[in-house]
């Protein structure tokens, strides 16, 4: 663990170049020094790895964006879940944490890969049990949930402290019941990506009347 902090910190954060310009559009990642590689990003933060470390992520948040100890008392209390990932380290700005493998529901839809009833319950299971550790999941939808081998997982906790509710992932269910598992469960076909685009837009709009 300590090269590995050490490559980050005297590799990885020195030469890495984000920029965070709007809370809804996720950060643009100007430059990442080699070897590491981008494996995603957020509205907050981008996640790396290391070709020697493949199994731990790199979490880094972007300037001006804070988080980073709310998230890191969050895994604290989820410990170790399947459906969750693992922080083995908090930086200033960063966390270290195991690998999730997948892909995300958003890109199951947009690349026409099937959602199994199973990956959805599993989510089910591990918000409730988060719930049992006194966390509030939050913003969990389709880019920050995964499926891997059929089975389901939460990506993205970093908003689990907050304590006002979410219905994202009632409305999610609501719309994979409804639409998804009479018309592509079990024939499941690409939806273009400026369809599911459409979508996100109409839902936020949804949202903000409902407050």
């Amino acid at each position: 663990m300590k090269k590995l902090v050490q490559a980050i910190e005297e590799g990885l954060l020195p030469q890495l170049h984000l920029e965070s310009q709007h809370d809804h559009h996720p950060i643009s990642v100007r430059f990442v020094p080699k070897p590491w590689k981008l494996l995603g990003k957020g509205n907050y933060a981008a996640v790396f790895f290391h070709p020697d470390e493949p199994e731990r992520a790199v979490k880094v948040y972007a300037p001006g964006r804070g988080g980073v100890g709310e998230e890191a008392e969050v895994y604290r209390r989820l410990g170790s879940h399947p459906a969750y990932s693992y922080c083995y380290h908090a930086g200033d700005n960063y966390l270290i944490l195991k690998r999730q493998h997948g892909v995300t529901l958003y890109d199951c839809l947009r690349r026409g890969i099937r959602i199994p009833e199973q990956a959805i319950r599993d989510i089910d299971e591990a918000l409730d049990y988060a719930r049992e550790r006194g966390l509030h999941p939050h913003d969990v939808h389709g880019k920050n949930v995964m499926v891997d081998q059929g089975r389901g997982k939460v990506v993205d906790v970093s908003d689990f402290l907050k304590q006002d509710s979410c219905e994202m992932w009632d409305d999610f269910k609501a719309a994979y019941r409804t639409i998804y598992a009479p018309l592509l469960l079990r024939r499941p076909f690409p939806v273009p990506e400026m369809i599911l685009n459409g979508v996100r837009r109409g839902y936020r709009l949804l949202r903000r009347y409902r407050r």
